[in-house]
């Protein structure tokens, strides 16, 4: 295998895996305590994530009609592998209230962040055009759906009936999602953002990642990383192997190839999302689960991910 397809993989994650391990390090010197923990991550999923999303789509106009097949491949390529982690779920974790993390950890890929980046590393400005377009229905859905399956587990665990209204507000309310949305319709007006808001806007952008990683590192439990159940090893292997294996031989099979078809590779193997760890804490969810799979899969799509390219550029299908 080639330095440069190592050299790739290490560029991109290797500065999360340190993020999190800054999280560990600043928890052991009692920098970052449980109060800390709760206020920033509040920080990120109300205010620096949805900031995040808003901005990198309402400065982007992609041509949609062009790039349709695509787009719609990721909507029905993410809405199966939920269903079938969904499915799966429910012989693979015992414990109800933890099948959520289970099902979000391994369909919710980090596509807002470590996907652009895979993207333009490998395809440049083609990259950047396929990818936001195919980032914007993916993290819709990823969003959607982790709000669904989070409040059906949780709910559901509680032994409480959910209703759809419940459901529902809790889907419109989501604050990733409301600024996606608004991202979305911005973006449809063609205005320009004034220099001074967008200026603004990226200040605030700039807290999600790293803050989201350093809490995530900060919650991490090393010792329950396997414990007995295996929700995080299973839920972590769905997400490194499976899920993108189906996803890209769908594609393959759907006749895309070249840059498209390596979007798809590159965007369903990016570890779990940072998100997902922030809201599984702001449901009142496993947020150890939850952080112990992100970790899991950041270190193992180090590997996967060279793996993938290596073999689907030699078989020259991207």
């Amino acid at each position: 295998m080639s330095w440069e397809t190592w050299s790739f993989a290490f560029n991109v994650t290797v500065p999360n895996l340190l993020m999190m391990l800054l999280g560990i390090v600043l928890r052991h010197w009692r920098l970052m305590d449980d109060r800390f923990i709760d206020g920033a991550t509040r920080l990120v999923f109300n205010l620096a994530l949805p900031c995040l999303l808003f901005f990198s789509i309402a400065t982007n106009h992609p041509q949609l009609l062009g790039n349709l097949p695509l787009v719609i491949f990721g909507a029905v390529g993410t809405l199966a592998t939920f269903l079938l982690l969904e499915m799966a779920a429910v012989w693979l974790v015992k414990e109800p209230r933890e099948r959520g993390v289970f099902v979000q950890g391994g369909f919710r890929a980090n596509t807002a962040i470590v996907g652009l980046a895979y993207a333009m590393t490998a395809y440049g400005s083609e990259g950047i055009a396929l990818g936001s377009l195919y980032l914007t229905v993916t993290v819709i859905l990823f969003n959607v759906l982790s709000v669904i399956t989070l409040t059906r587990s949780l709910q559901g665990g509680q032994g409480k009936r959910i209703s759809r209204l419940s459901l529902l507000r809790s889907i419109v309310t989501n604050p990733l999602i409301i600024g996606l949305v608004c991202g979305l319709v911005y973006a449809q007006t063609g205005l320009g953002i004034p220099p001074v808001i967008k200026q603004t806007g990226s200040y605030i952008s700039a807290l999600s990642l790293p803050l989201a990683l350093l809490c995530t590192g900060a919650s991490l439990d090393l010792r329950a990383m396997f414990r007995s159940s295996n929700v995080a090893a299973l839920s972590s292997s769905a997400k490194l192997f499976v899920v993108p294996m189906l996803m890209t031989l769908g594609g393959w099979l759907c006749g895309f190839h070249g840059a498209a078809l390596g979007i798809i590779f590159l965007f369903s193997a990016t570890p779990t999302a940072s998100g997902s760890y922030v809201m599984t804490r702001a449901m009142g969810g496993n947020a150890t689960l939850a952080a112990n799979i992100i970790a899991i899969t950041t270190v193992g799509s180090f590997f996967t991910t060279a793996l993938g390219i290596y073999f689907l550029r030699s078989w020259g299908v991207i």
